[in-house]
């Protein structure tokens, strides 16, 4: 995939139970190679999670939840997308759409989707090279 400028320096979103989404997300994510980075503060009422000392993404209880969002990970491969839908449903989540592609997003686009704890549209997605099946 070519290189493509980040526009989201991290983001987290509000979760009603820290402990279930905390194992949720750490299942969820790990086919990605997320790990769990630690809290943002010292009350602990988040947990961040990223690959590589990254801590682009949290789960918190300072933010309402609103369970109408929608928020897609970057995968490497299909087989990453493939995991991440299986370790989802394996963790509780819904289904909201299983592993393929979804040209009306755009060419070679193949993702994932499911519905968290919370009810959010979490996605995994990997864009295909061009003039790859």
């Amino acid at each position: 995939m070519p290189s493509r400028r980040v526009v989201i320096d991290h983001m987290a979103i509000g979760v009603s139970d820290l402990r279930a989404s905390r194992r949720f997300y750490l299942a969820a994510l790990a086919p990605l190679g997320f790990v769990e980075q630690g809290s943002w503060s010292e009350d602990a009422r988040e947990v961040a999670f990223g690959p590589d000392d990254l801590d682009d993404f949290a789960i918190s209880t300072y933010y309402p939840t609103t369970g109408g969002g929608h928020v897609a990970f970057s995968a490497d491969s299909r087989e990453q997308v493939d995991a991440f839908h299986d370790a989802a449903l394996a963790a509780g989540a819904t289904d909201n759409g299983g592993p393929g592609v979804r040209p009306e997003y755009s060419a070679g686009y193949y993702g994932a989707f499911v519905l968290d704890p919370d009810g959010y549209n979490v996605e995994a997605v990997y864009h295909e090279p061009q003039g790859r099946r």
